[in-house]
């Protein structure tokens, strides 16, 4: 009796540690669960095999599985939530979805918020469907349906083909039945929808064209704000970090399975005649069914390797398809001396807006076609995008780059020539010779990466032909990124600062204004000077960016000093790139000044010398329309070496500001002095006001005075300040400074 009650105590006690083992166990996996940040993730539902949803109502398919693994390797964990706004602007403005799905680009909400948007997960190739195999000859005279969700990419299709017309429908069923009735010509979706729309039954009579109109990047996008930027930049980190074989597998897994599941009027569509021969077809049927299943399988995953692998317009290798290539060939030929090679044709927009997008396309499949004409087996070429060529060819020197060029590159500069059009297509190629740890460990992108630096620097030097790879270019390249990527993390943190520089009257020692500079602390790089980082903005575009926030601190700053009962003039910079970027400049400062409370006359409006010779009727306009809201406009940097006396006449603009570095350049000192004081006495007689920049001695401020120009700022005087020091900047320290020189 006892000896069963002790079995029994031991029994029980091995159960509590198990149920306690049990529960720990549990709370730890908990833990862990917790740890990882949840995104809630906004994605429409009517894409399959984009995004649908499962039996159990939850959210799959290639955009929801390429999510789920990018936010697992950036530490994420997703919640799917079906988005219940009916286009992706609105949903943009919904503050309960952390991030939204899919982008093709950056765009704004319908309130005008701004988004920012992933790295690409993939690209998603859209084209057309017709009636019958009808075919489409002019893209831009034909009229096509769309879904209403697609508005943001029917915006884009009607800046590629600006004849098109779009109609925007709820569902595919109206727009299938619009297609039918003639109300337009055909239907565009992207390429991995209709490989699941085409499958319904009723819709035999549809086809889908073989080429790829175009292919938008597959992005995630969110609001522009500080916590949003955070999100998409460790997004970045989870889609950087994702092979390409996961993406690739996660595509050809949807789109090689049959996802349409058929209804009872599917069957009777499909199999009606069928269904009437009875239960003695019934096994026979069984099997045809099977085997058209397997054929048309087999079909799908043969047209996902191609997709995956050829670029569908020109036939050669696509990007994923020439990095395995390349790989193969430097394995299997461990002795053969390579050189990558990365091409494009300069201005190849222009080419298209002048001969029409479809003579463009002609230009590439001839480019492939000559390139592969010369190619053997073991060398590869490849289209990355646009007029991007890759290729990977032995490396015969000098020879071997004469004979390219004669078979080759020559035909191509001639194609437009030899069809009767006076237009030379330009190519740039730059050139990596790749060496033996290339062959131990072969990164094909890096490769690209250092061939593409080769190409931008003959680009840059505005010169076609070819040039091979250095690395300080390299090494700039990537001290150019570093400064382009942290922008707007820069702004908002604090890092780039706006500072002033005093404008004074020598002549009365009063501080008659001061000029607005960027000054930029970085983070990793330390001060940067203006002279890198602005030519850096520009090049990449991001300039309107930085522009547009130092305007915004100086009318803060302005309606400070104001209420503090200072009046203040300030004088700002703006470029040729933010005309182009926002053609309404004028309107833009005036809602400024408007906002802040300010009058026109306290800011100035600075244009460069070089701006109005290169670009002068948009800025010229632009001019005349700040004049008339009563802003006071100079031209920058007269006499750096771009002046033409003619812009003298037709400007319009209210004060010269001298570049006195002018004087003080390289030539016969005397002769500087004499076409200086020319200067003044010409800016003055044409009833112009006039200051001096770059002044840094009492001699140079006493010649300019002495000869009419009394307005002046430099080092002499003072350096560009901080704010807080420049409050502090009064005239007695200019009083003094005269004194003392004096």
């Amino acid at each position: 009796m006892r000896t069963n009650r002790n079995h029994n105590l031991i029994l029980a006690s091995i159960a509590c540690l198990f149920v306690v083992f049990c529960f720990t166990f549990g709370a730890l996996a908990d833990q862990t669960t917790v740890n990882k940040e949840v995104l809630t993730v906004c994605v429409p539902v009517d894409r399959c095999p984009l995004f649908y949803l499962d039996d159990n109502k939850e959210v799959i398919g290639i955009g929801a599985d390429l999510m789920r693994a990018a936010a697992d390797k950036a530490g994420f964990e997703v919640e799917f939530r079906v988005m219940k706004e009916k286009t992706l602007k609105d949903a943009l403005d919904n503050e309960e979805y952390d991030i939204l799905m899919p982008f093709g680009s950056a765009i704004k909400s319908s309130s005008g918020q701004s988004s920012i948007v992933s790295d690409n997960l993939m690209q998603t190739p859209f084209t057309i469907v017709t009636v019958n195999h009808r075919n489409i000859t002019s893209l831009n005279k034909i009229k096509v349906g769309m879904l209403k969700s697609l508005g943001g990419v029917a915006e884009t299709i009607s800046q590629m083909y600006p004849g098109m017309e779009i109609n925007l429908y709820e569902k595919i069923d109206d727009c299938v039945k619009a297609l039918r009735k003639g109300e337009v010509d055909a239907l565009l979706h992207n390429s991995y929808v209709w490989s699941y729309v085409l499958q319904k039954p009723s819709y035999k009579d549809l086809s889908a064209q073989t080429s790829t109109i175009f292919s938008m990047d597959f992005r995630v996008g969110t609001r522009n704000t500080a916590e949003g930027y955070d999100i998409i930049k460790r997004l970045n980190q989870g889609i950087d970090g994702l092979p390409d074989t996961v993406r690739q597998g996660i595509i050809l897994d949807y789109t090689s399975r049959k996802l349409y599941k058929y209804d009872f009027f599917d069957y009777i569509n499909e199999y009606g005649v069928v269904l009437l021969l009875g239960l003695l077809l019934f096994i026979s049927l069984l099997i045809i069914t099977q085997q058209k299943y397997r054929s048309f399988k087999l079909q799908q995953e043969q047209k996902m390797r191609e997709l995956i692998d050829h670029d569908p317009l020109t036939g050669v290798l696509s990007i994923n398809g020439f990095r395995k290539k390349v790989v193969e060939l430097l394995r299997e030929n461990p002795d053969t001396k390579y050189i990558l090679s990365y091409n494009n044709i300069r201005d190849f927009k222009y080419i298209n807006d002048r001969f029409g997008k479809e003579a463009g396309d002609e230009l590439l499949t001839f480019w492939a076609k000559k390139s592969m004409e010369v190619m053997e087996d073991d060398e590869a070429i490849g289209r990355m995008e646009g007029d991007h060529f890759v290729v990977l060819r032995h490396a015969g020197g000098n020879t071997q780059l004469k004979k390219d060029e004669n078979d080759v590159i020559n035909h191509i500069r001639d194609f437009f020539i030899n069809r009767n059009h006076d237009n030379k297509v330009r190519i740039c190629s730059g050139i990596y010779v790749l060496t033996p740890e290339d062959y131990r460990n072969p990164d094909v992108d890096h490769m690209i990466d250092f061939a593409r630096v080769a190409e931008k620097k003959v680009k840059e030097n505005l010169k076609e032909s070819y040039g091979f790879y250095n690395p300080d270019q390299w090494e700039k390249g990537m001290r150019s990124a570093d400064i382009i990527g942290n922008l707007p993390l820069a702004i908002g943190s604090g890092e780039i600062q706006v500072w002033y520089q005093p404008q004074v009257n020598f002549e009365t020692g009063k501080i008659i204004g001061a000029e607005a500079l960027c000054r930029w602390n970085h983070s990793k790089l330390g001060w940067i000077s203006p002279g890198e980082f602005i030519p850096v903005l520009e090049e990449s575009g991001l300039v309107y960016d930085l522009d547009c926030f130092v305007w915004e601190k100086v009318c803060q700053d302005l309606k400070r000093w104001n209420q503090q009962g200072i009046h203040r003039t300030v004088s700002v910079n703006i470029s040729r790139s933010d005309i182009k970027e926002q053609v309404d400049i004028p309107n833009h400062f005036k809602e400024l000044i408007t906002t802040y409370g300010l009058t026109p006359d306290q800011i100035h409006i600075e244009i460069t010398e070089t701006a109005y010779a290169e670009d002068s009727a948009l800025i010229i306009d632009a001019s005349r329309r700040l004049r008339e809201y009563g802003f006071e406009v100079e031209m920058d940097d007269f006499g750096s070496g771009y002046s033409a006396l003619r812009m003298l006449k037709e400007i319009p603009v209210d004060r010269i500001k001298l570049d006195f570095r002018f004087l003080t350049a390289n030539g016969d000192p005397e002769k500087g002095r004499i076409i200086v004081s020319y200067m003044i006495k010409m800016v003055n007689d044409l009833g112009m006001k006039l200051i001096s920049e770059g002044v840094e001695d009492l001699s140079q401020a006493k010649f300019l005075q002495e000869n009419g120009c009394s307005e002046m700022q430099g080092y002499y005087f003072c350096k560009p300040l901080p704010v807080e020091d420049f409050e502090k900047f009064s005239e007695e320290t200019i009083t003094g400074l005269l004194k003392k020189e004096g």
